[in-house]
């Protein structure tokens, strides 16, 4: 971001805090250098490509700051986003800290080479991991889909910054490294030691599958800005969440326009998350090559739709989304599905997906949607949408539409939009700033990427026949809709 743009973003800041938003020296935004309090991964799986092919995803998350760091790490299944593990997480300064997500006989685990200290402490021990849990949604928590344990296999991560650790305290001994290890033995005041963070936090996740002899690898999202205060839960607390973001305001730029947004009068906490996660078009390339025997899934994740969504058959109540959770049918949104081929003809008809989904329109129903093309479903995933093309090669375009007062389409009135409260609006253009007394943010808060996989089986070489196959992770492309 050049001079220009910064000075007009701290313009834009101040003339949200004349118009009586509190705090909004700060504001929530993705961050587009990948550094961040919030760290949202897209996608894990254990699944199996295909029977004994087993994937395994590694994840990394990296504090480059100088001051010693308390975190929540949280891991949520796919299909409605219900938790299956979470501990804190103390990263000393400049430090880094990885784990291993394995698949086990009924569901998935966690086990960490890693000397960074852990509350609870994490399996080292691969033969005997960490095992995810089916707690939430098992029994009174029940929301009518599969109880077993076989759900954990996939999902996705949340990590967040619960605040800096005081420098010279006792949490920052029992954190720091001595000759490349912490004590890890002092939590006592561990609350007391943390302040507010500063961000600085990336990651990576990358999905394995050895025997297959494909690697995707996908950043995280970094939320910036998500709190001016410090965040700190006791190890076996839900907390913090997303909807921890504080102040309530979210910047989010596109073209020339930077909006600034308060949403501390709206009904949901965590709207300033989803405005910055909200698009109305997502596009990206697929390839289904006979001669490189190809396939490709996307994974479309939407981390802020629990907090909209309820349990139960029929239209949502709330907002933003359309359906309430109805077990195995899941929470399906509509969504309309354009496919074009590398010589720009197009196809842009209603029921691509196949099977159906429990609707009558086009629809992602989980809240980590892996969508495949011809069924070459590439990450073996359950929480499946199939799109059948005569193309090869090409990109889709999956649009969000919505209206905040009228129908459009399939969409009721006030789905697949957010309306916020006052923005200011700068142009990096012109350089000049204006003030809204509402906005309207159309589409969903999604995230993801493309899983390009090509299979050239075993192939003769040098040394011997080797195998020879190859898969590529390529980030979403999005579009806006702000009015």
């Amino acid at each position: 971001m050049n001079t220009f743009k910064k000075k007009s973003l701290y313009a834009a800041l101040a003339g949200v805090s004349a118009l009586g938003v509190t705090g909004a020296a700060q504001a929530v935004s993705v961050n587009p250098d990948g550094l961040g309090q919030a760290l949202i991964y897209p996608y894990y799986t254990v699944r199996d490509k295909v029977a004994g092919q087993p994937f395994t995803s590694l994840l990394s998350v990296v504090n480059s700051t100088t001051s010693a760091k308390a975190v929540k790490v949280r891991f949520l299944e796919g299909k409605n986003s219900r938790e299956v593990l979470d501990f804190n997480l103390y990263l000393s300064r400049k430090d880094v800290w990885v784990a291993a997500i394995i698949p086990t006989a009924t569901g998935a685990g966690i086990y960490t080479p890693d000397v960074s200290c852990t509350t609870p402490v994490v399996s080292a021990d691969p033969t005997n991991p960490t095992l995810f849990v089916n707690y939430a949604y098992t029994g009174s928590a029940a929301d009518n889909a599969d109880t077993s344990l076989d759900r954990t296999r996939e999902g996705y991560v949340e990590i967040i910054e619960m605040g800096n650790i005081l420098a010279g305290t006792t949490t920052e001994d029992a954190v720091t490294h001595v000759a490349g290890v912490p004590p890890c033995d002092d939590f006592s005041s561990a609350s007391a030691d943390t302040v507010a963070g500063n961000g600085g936090l990336f990651g990576n996740m990358t999905l394995i599958n050895v025997l297959a002899g494909e690697d995707y690898g996908v950043e995280a999202v970094a939320l910036d800005g998500f709190s001016t205060q410090a965040l700190w839960a006791t190890p076996g607390s839900v907390e913090p969440t997303l909807a921890r973001v504080n102040p309530r305001v979210s910047v989010v730029t596109t073209g020339n326009n930077t909006y600034v947004t308060d949403w501390s009068t709206t009904p949901d906490a965590v709207d300033a998350v989803s405005a910055v996660l909200m698009h109305n078009n997502v596009y990206n390339e697929f390839v289904l090559e006979t001669v490189t025997k190809s396939g490709t899934d996307w994974v479309a994740t939407m981390p802020t739709k629990r907090f909209y969504v309820p349990t139960g058959s029929g239209n949502n109540p709330g907002r933003l989304f359309q359906r309430n959770f109805n077990g195995n049918n899941g929470s399906c949104d509509d969504v309309v599905v354009t496919q074009f081929d590398r010589e720009e003809r197009s196809i842009s008809v209603p029921g691509s997906f196949s099977p159906p989904p429990p609707v009558n329109v086009d629809a992602i129903c989980w809240e980590a949607n892996v969508i495949t093309l011809n069924n070459t479903n590439v990450l073996g995933s359950r929480n499946l949408a199939n799109i059948p093309t005569s193309f090869q090669s090409g990109w889709l375009g999956l649009a969000f539409s919505g209206s905040a007062t009228a129908a459009s389409g399939s969409v009721p009135a006030g789905k697949h939009v957010l309306v916020g409260g006052a923005s200011t609006v700068f142009n990096t253009g012109t350089g000049t700033t204006s003030a809204l007394t509402a906005t309207t943010f159309t589409g969903l808060p999604v995230i993801g990427f493309a899983a390009i996989s090509f299979a050239n089986g075993t192939i003769a070489g040098a040394g011997g026949s080797v195998l020879s196959n190859y898969g590529g992770a390529f980030l979403h492309k999005q579009t806006r809709s702000i009015q």
